[in-house]
């Protein structure tokens, strides 16, 4: 199978797969209280994803990603885990999770052979996590964090969606348990993707004010080891500490010329952009009887059309329909 390159010659070699559209999180921005999840049968089955997923590989997709929703809340995720490890090509296997079910699952996860977790987290103070995410389970969280690193599912990464007046205070908090943990945080640029109308440059804090308070705490260098491709500029403790911080500036200062990522949701819909408007239905046609010869093409027509940029920045910018935990993580 012909590597999957797009009209902008971006080679294609990430793919983000939510397994499930259900969380037990209500992130006040996420996700409404009276959402209506997907029906089970319109989910990929596991042999669909391994399918779908050794074909992609074929095509050059060497880093997978397993997102939600919550990815723990699908049940016998570490079955398919096994499935995926196996896939011969295939050069690291990773998992976005809320932590919430982490704790009795990351030891049968990490025998199954997913390599790392990146952990959503917005807060490290108990009261404003139940705050933001209307659910009081911070200590449970810990405790799945906890687990994770004794499973040796490492290095492990920390997630926060960062919103002025909310949680943007924390950033140097988040910072000292980089450098005491040895984990790897990354503060992410509230998204205009959420639920409801709350996003607005009002409450956007820039990376780079973000960088500049844990900098004048903690000293930081630029990341030798940074992959150019991801999404996140890393940065290091300059007097050699573990761990790391960095920022994902997807609205400030946008990565798209090196994007490499393609997306498919629970329900088997391509996405070349996190923020497309338009989706490719790959699990209609693998259930139409297609072949592997139809769905790769199907794959290389879906990458083909990738756009340039998602235009946040320029005025051109229009709010795809799914929010973040339709889309998956």
């Amino acid at each position: 199978m012909p590597p999957l390159v797009d009209r902008y010659d971006r080679r294609i070699g990430s793919l983000r797969l939510s397994v499930t559209d259900r969380c037990d999180l209500r992130c006040f921005y996420c996700i409404p209280e009276d959402i209506e999840w997907l029906p089970r049968k319109a989910l990929m089955s596991f042999e669909e994803i391994e399918r779908v997923v050794r074909l992609a590989v074929a095509g050059g997709i060497r880093r997978l990603r397993l997102t939600g929703g919550e990815p723990l809340l699908r049940k016998d995720l570490p079955r398919l885990v096994e499935k995926l490890a196996r896939v011969e090509g295939l050069d690291d296997l990773a998992l976005t999770t809320n932590a919430t079910q982490l704790e009795r699952l990351a030891g049968p996860l990490a025998r199954a052979g997913l390599e790392r977790v990146n952990v959503s987290l917005d807060s490290l103070d108990p009261a404003r996590f139940h705050e933001l995410t209307r659910r009081d389970v911070h200590a449970q969280v810990m405790r799945g964090i906890d687990a994770a690193e004794a499973a040796g599912l490492q290095p492990i990464s920390l997630n926060c969606v960062v919103i002025r007046g909310r949680n943007d205070d924390e950033a140097p908090d988040f910072a000292g348990l980089a450098r005491e943990r040895g984990f790897d945080v990354r503060f992410i640029e509230f998204m205009p993707l959420e639920h409801g109308a709350r996003w607005g440059t009002d409450v956007l804090v820039p990376g780079y004010e973000l960088r500049e308070r844990i900098d004048a705490v903690f000293p930081l260098r630029p990341d030798p080891e940074r992959d150019p491709h991801a999404p996140s500029r890393d940065w290091v403790f300059a007097d050699g500490a573990p761990g790391s911080v960095g920022f994902i500036d997807s609205v400030t200062e946008p990565f798209c010329s090196a994007c490499n990522r393609i997306r498919l949701t629970a329900d088997g819909k391509i996405r070349t952009c996190l923020f497309s408007l338009r989706e490719h239905d790959l699990l209609g046609t693998l259930r139409a009887g297609a072949s592997d010869e139809e769905l790769a093409a199907l794959l290389h027509g879906a990458v083909a059309t990738k756009e340039l940029k998602h235009n946040i920045t320029d005025g051109l910018f229009i709010k795809p329909e799914r929010t973040m935990s339709r889309i998956g993580g």
